[in-house]
């Protein structure tokens, strides 16, 4: 079996399962003052340091939460419900995840908010001056560092000083870069911002980089207004009530230290794989094209178009060539829908139907390479003859109603 599903889960990485057996076989809660809690407190907040010199941020900054989309909302939600009472309007940059996407939709449905939409440029990248225009008297921002589908990466510093310039807390979900590019909470944030604006929070998960799934966290500036989804128990400065996940945490640290040490040559590594495979894919499919960044992207992301082919279809057929690919984001999985990354690309409905997201991850080989391009080629034929037969049956039944 091939996986080039990556960026939707990565296999947890053995010394992190290993740091997760072993912790959870201690007994002890870590709000409890006994010696069994205490030891288990030791642990956990060990283990927020550890994460805290991956990310780049002070361990108090550090909010232990169920994973990314928590972390989104928890950012989301909690900066507007902490704004100033004046300001309404969210900015949001097309092609968010979902996670994202839906926390401000229900911010506008349920809460009042104004969307403000900042438009993608056509590889996929948040124009700057665009996001800078948007930002003045709105009540938060919030922005990919890396798109979850088509991999482009954004300059999350030039973002950063742009929210701290018009007074604007800002948002970074940095889940799809954690692990793969270089990301730091301190340098993005910048000694000049101002204290409750500018760069204030900045999700990650752990299961993307090799972690157990269930644990992601939020970086919160200590300066940060935020309010918390949950109460009840008061821990993590309040801002995230509930008995902690003290294994979770403990496989985090672990998992982060890991892919931080390796990022640089893995991330060569991974571009180099990625390069391959794109350059065979184009070479050996007539009419596929890569979208996103050619050069500015997650290393090993390659999402591609296969006009005249339906991306489910693709994904059926190299399924049942032992190739497991995305059409996209997993949390949109099982749902028959057109990209909305590639519609914020300005491509067509039929576009976005026709992609595929391949990505590579520390177990990819040169031999999985070479087992998608050998099966791929005749998944796009068969994909695009089924697609001509399907249209022509519809125009078949079109006439005779007629």
């Amino acid at each position: 079996m091939v996986y080039l599903d990556h960026a939707a889960t990565t296999p947890m990485r053995p010394e992190a399962r290993d740091a997760w057996v072993r912790a959870a076989s201690e007994p002890g809660n870590a709000s409890s003052i006994h010696a069994d809690g205490q030891r288990a407190r030791r642990s956990l907040e060990e283990a927020r340091e550890r994460l805290a010199a991956v990310l780049g941020c002070d361990p108090i900054e550090v909010v232990l939460t169920s994973g990314g989309t928590e972390a989104v909302n928890l950012a989301v939600k909690g900066l507007w419900w902490a704004r100033n009472p004046h300001r309404d309007a969210v900015v949001l940059p097309g092609g968010e995840h979902h996670a994202t996407l839906d926390a401000v939709e229900w911010l506008v449905r349920h809460e009042g908010a104004a969307l403000r939409a900042v438009s993608l440029d056509a590889v996929g990248r948040i124009p700057e001056a665009a996001f800078a225009e948007a930002l003045p008297g709105a009540a938060l921002a919030t922005a990919l560092v890396a798109n979850n589908e088509v991999g482009t990466v954004n300059d999350a510093e030039a973002l950063a000083r742009a929210a701290a310039r018009a007074g604007v807390p800002l948002h970074l979900d940095a889940v799809a870069a954690f692990g793969h590019l270089p990301v730091h909470f301190a340098r993005w944030r910048g000694t000049d911002a101002a204290r409750a604006a500018g760069l204030v929070a900045m999700s990650v998960s752990a299961h993307k980089i090799g972690g157990p799934v269930g644990v992601g966290a939020l970086v919160v500036s200590r300066h940060a207004d935020l309010a918390p989804l949950q109460h009840g128990g008061g821990q993590q400065r309040g801002l995230r009530a509930g008995t902690q996940d003290v294994p979770g945490a403990v496989a985090f640290a672990v998992a982060a230290e890991l892919a931080a040490g390796e990022q640089q040559a893995e991330a060569a590594r991974l571009a180099a794989l990625r390069e391959r495979l794109v350059a065979g894919i184009l070479s050996c499919v007539p009419r596929a094209e890569l979208l996103g960044d050619p050069a500015w992207r997650v290393p090993g992301n390659a999402h591609l178009l296969f006009p005249g082919a339906q991306g489910e279809t693709l994904l059926f057929l190299l399924d049942q060539a032992g190739v497991s690919v995305s059409t996209g984001s997993a949390c949109q999985a099982g749902v028959t829908e057109p990209s909305h990354v590639v519609l914020a690309l300005g491509r067509t409905d039929a576009e976005a139907r026709q992609v595929l997201r391949l990505t590579l991850g520390r177990t990819s080989t040169d031999a999985d390479v070479d087992a998608v391009l050998r099966e791929l080629p005749a998944a796009v034929e068969r994909a695009r003859a089924a697609a001509v037969a399907s249209s022509a049956r519809g125009a078949g039944v079109s006439r005779s109603g007629r």
